[in-house]
């Protein structure tokens, strides 16, 4: 087992009893029994052949699944360790190891030059006290000192290592920048970082092109993936997907699509198109894969509602342009224009204002209303309610953005190459949060299996388990077979799901009945245990 900080049960052992298996490589469930000792999975056998007197410790699964413990493939859960709160919107769900550091972001490397600006950045996203580190190592050894609730496993952001050569500048990379950012990327790697993620929609990624982007990823060993938020989900989504097989194939390196989505009524449809460019990539041998969410809202930033040119130099630049009038009249004519296609206009590509639902500001005002909802509150223009909401809250705003077939969702569900992901906003920004951050895995196993039959049982436990591990090097998990680590999740398939929604998304999953880590009990009858007893793993 690579771990580091791991904790591991050296009891006497425990026998699970009963169970319906589904051990997260596709096959069809099996009725066994396990033993777990030494945090690991000791034994499966078929039911009653265990020495079950032996063991004093029995749990009785008769009637659930057990099922190895979800991974979340695209978390933003980077600063939860060093939260003094316990973050339990993903282990509840039975997920027992996350992805963090996507969409171009983590909270390392920094340099002097740039940190006080990176970290002002960051704190917009992430609620975090500083620890002082600049290296990725440093971060790490910070992490490491921390117990986690869950395990995870880091990526790098392209996003972090232009902030720490370039800042917030909105100029292209020379050679010495973009030999810069390797430098650091080879770090971070060493250091123990799973891959790369992009954000390209996002400061400063979204000044990079694919030249800079391929370079950079280029410096990644090729096991290792190329995670990426692309440049446009919407209009532009094929012409992304290219984009992204380039870097790809360039840097010699796997590729990731991040929540894989047509965005817009007007792209509804598109995914077929963008499945299609995948399947193909992967039959001239490009290493492709994609994740998805299980819902037909987004979310983000609301500042992503602006062009890339709004945010050139950083946040207290964004807030000057948004107080300029000469500004702000060019700035309403490219946000209301359906038409131009040179950046990801979300407001402009999609139905409009009164499809951006404000989840989470600093002061907890809006929240719950849509634009629309706002200018009407107030009495004005939506986009001058945009810009107030933006002004006010000094950009720290969420918003849900519905823009979504559920066809497309169903697609996407479909393709076997689609691992399961939360995308869920980072822990402690309070507000009303996607529902995604509290119920995304037993809504895929609730709606998406067993009302919609869109996935057999064992093919979505797939998707949340084995095929996550696979795509991102997840060590001794993902899999229930001896010698696996016992981190295992048992569920009653006839009841599984998540009863929250866009205006009351902190609900408890139901249907979970436990959630075991490294052979302890860490979720019982969705009660949390009070341990955290999750570590930052190694990459294989």
């Amino acid at each position: 087992m690579r771990a580091v900080n791991a904790k591991s049960d050296t009891g006497v052992g425990t026998v699970i009893t009963g169970a319906q298996v589904i051990d997260g490589s596709g096959a069809p469930a099996v009725a066994a029994d396990l033993l777990i000792q030494d945090g690991l999975i000791a034994a499966m056998e078929p039911p009653d052949r265990l020495p079950v007197g032996r063991f004093p410790n029995r749990i009785d699964a008769v009637g659930l699944v057990v099922c190895p413990g979800f991974i979340d493939v695209h978390s933003h859960a980077d600063a939860a360790p060093l939260m003094a709160e316990d973050d339990l919107t993903k282990i509840s769900q039975g997920v027992t190891t996350e992805v963090v550091g996507n969409c171009g972001w983590s909270l390392a490397p920094l340099t002097p030059a740039h940190a006080e600006e990176t970290i002002s950045r960051t704190r917009r996203l992430f609620p975090f006290e500083y620890g002082g580190w600049h290296r990725t190592a440093e971060l790490f050894e910070a992490l490491d000192a921390q117990a986690s609730v869950t395990n995870f496993c880091p990526l790098v952001g392209h996003g972090a290592l232009r902030s720490a050569v370039l800042g917030s500048a909105a100029r292209a990379a020379g050679a010495d920048d973009v030999q810069a950012m390797g430098s650091l990327l080879v770090e971070a790697i060493d250091a123990g970082a799973f891959g790369m993620s992009t954000g390209l929609i996002y400061p400063p990624g979204v000044y990079s092109d694919t030249a800079e982007l391929a370079a950079v990823a280029s410096y990644l060993p090729a096991d290792r993936v190329y995670t990426t938020h692309m440049r446009d989900e919407s209009c532009g989504l094929l012409d992304s997907i290219e984009e992204a097989l380039a870097v790809g194939r360039a840097a010699g390196c796997r590729v990731q699509i991040s929540h894989l989505k047509s965005a817009g009524k007007a792209n509804y449809g598109l995914v077929d198109r963008a499945i299609e460019l995948l399947d193909k990539a992967r039959l001239d041998d490009v290493a492709v894969t994609n994740d998805a969410y299980p819902y037909t809202a987004a979310s983000t930033g609301l500042s992503a509602c602006l062009p890339p040119w709004v945010h050139d130099g950083g946040p207290e630049a964004t807030l000057r342009r948004l107080r300029d009038p000469g500004a702000l009249r060019t700035l309403r004519e490219q946000v209301e224009d359906t038409v131009d296609t040179s950046w990801e206009n979300i407001i402009g590509h999609t139905r409009g204002y009164g499809d951006i639902l404000v989840s989470s500001t600093a002061s907890h005002r809006y929240e719950g209303m849509t634009l629309a909802q706002v200018a009407d509150e107030l009495t004005i223009e939506p986009f001058d309610a945009l810009v107030r909401v933006l002004v006010e809250e000094r950009l720290e705003v969420f918003m849900v953005q519905f823009c979504m077939s559920e066809r497309d969702v169903e697609t996407v569900l479909r393709s076997p190459f689609t691992a399961i992901g939360s995308d869920g906003s980072p822990p402690g920004n309070g507000g009303i949060q996607h529902p995604r951050l509290y119920g995304t895995f037993p809504r895929v196993l609730g709606r998406y299996v067993r009302e919609r039959q869109v996935l057999d049982l064992p093919t979505a436990i797939h998707r949340m388990t084995g095929l996550s591990a696979e795509i991102f090097g997840v060590p001794q998990r993902g899999l229930v077979t001896p010698g696996k680590v016992a981190d295992l999740v048992c569920f009653d398939p006839a009841t599984v799901d998540h009863p929250g929604d866009y205006l009351d998304p902190v609900r408890p999953p139901i249907g979970i009945a436990w959630v075991m880590q490294s052979g302890h009990m860490v979720v019982d009858r969705g009660r949390w245990c009070g341990i955290r007893r999750g570590a930052r793993l190694l990459p294989v």
